[in-house]
């Protein structure tokens, strides 16, 4: 007994030392990830220039030159958001406070505050909210900070994937492992190409909208929407209570309400409706898995692991699907739709 209970342990002792490294080592892996999330998702679009008969190398220099005025045009815009916010802060803390003040007034007019506990409305802390919003927007700020490093390993990246189909190929021949990775690499390809279009399509309308309504930093917000897009389902939420905090404070009640329309009839829109139309089955998350994998991995790695976690998990879900040992893996990891189609596969 005792010897089939040493390599559990062993195992459970080794993870523990693989993700207390991966915790302690965040600050290089974080740029690292990102680029690898970066660079697979401009992929597609490198594909489609080779189709073109574009050269390689020219091919890379378009995407890389896109992607640098991309980035380093919202890295400006994002840190001169930073400035702007840290600056209007104590007058975003003022007008929240005097908000409260109205609202306690107005329960204590109506007779309410009988039935609700006025006493915590009243040790409401005004600057803890709007400091929230502050650390969200200057994590923001970090990340775009780490930018050209990121983008150097992001060309880097695609130099390399010119060449590694040929040394997979090289290596294994034409073996089930290279006619695998093959249809890994296209369907990862397939679901990030996807995700990065609609995600662009819902940060493009929240940023439209929250420009008619007059909200401070629309463009910021539409990034930050773009972003947590990845994530399904919570990542629409978290990415809308900053925006409606900011827009209560702010504008008011009323425009709050027409923040929080707007962002609930975009996700429902593309989210619920288109997203998943073009998705397919087989490329869905339980609700629990995304939760978890969200919290472990933003756990480990902050921000970056919560923005990656999803996409990370999804890629090891398609690559789970392809091996019969492990495809019971991804069975748990996929959500209730894709049960039919997963079991007329095992069959």
């Amino acid at each position: 007994m005792p010897s089939k209970r040493n390599p559990i342990l062993i195992t459970l002792a080794a993870i523990c030392i693989i993700v207390a490294s991966m915790k302690a080592a965040a600050p290089i892996l974080n740029p690292l990830f990102l680029s690898i999330f970066i660079a697979v998702i401009c992929l597609p679009s490198l594909a489609w220039l080779a189709d073109k008969g574009i050269p390689s190398t020219f091919a890379i220099m378009l995407v890389v030159a896109a992607l640098f005025i991309t980035m380093g045009t919202l890295g400006v815009y994002i840190v001169s958001s930073v400035d702007e916010f840290s600056r209007q802060l104590p007058a975003y803390q003022h007008n929240l406070k005097l908000q409260t003040t109205s609202m306690l007034q107005w329960l204590d007019k109506h007779g309410i505050e009988k039935t609700v506990d006025i006493d915590s409305f009243k040790e409401f802390n005004a600057s803890k909210v709007m400091k929230f919003i502050g650390g969200l927007i200057s994590g923001l700020g970090t990340v775009f900070a780490d930018m050209f490093l990121i983008q150097l390993t992001v060309i880097f990246i695609l130099f390399e994937s010119y060449s590694f189909p040929k040394k997979i190929q090289t290596a294994f021949g034409n073996s089930r492992l290279n006619h695998h990775s093959h249809e890994i690499v296209v369907r990862i390809n397939q679901y990030l190409a996807i995700k990065a279009i609609t995600s662009l399509v819902t940060g493009l309308l929240i940023t439209l909208w929250l420009s008619l309504i007059g909200v401070d930093f629309p463009v910021l917000w539409g990034v930050i929407a773009f972003m947590l897009n990845f994530v399904p389902t919570i990542g629409s939420i978290i990415a809308a209570i900053p925006t409606v905090l900011l827009s209560l404070v702010q504008l008011g009640v009323d425009s709050s309400l027409l923040v929080a329309l707007g962002y609930f009839l975009v996700n429902m829109i593309v989210g619920n409706i288109w997203e998943p139309r073009i998705m397919g089955q087989g490329l869905g998350l339980s609700t629990l898995v995304v939760f978890l994998s969200l919290t472990f991995w933003g756990w480990v790695f902050g921000s970056i692991g919560m923005l990656l976690s999803v996409p990370f998990t999804m890629i090891a879900k398609i690559v789970f699907e392809k091996n019969p040992d492990t495809h019971w893996i991804a069975i748990l990891l996929g959500s209730g739709d894709d049960l039919p189609k997963i079991d007329n596969a095992v069959k």
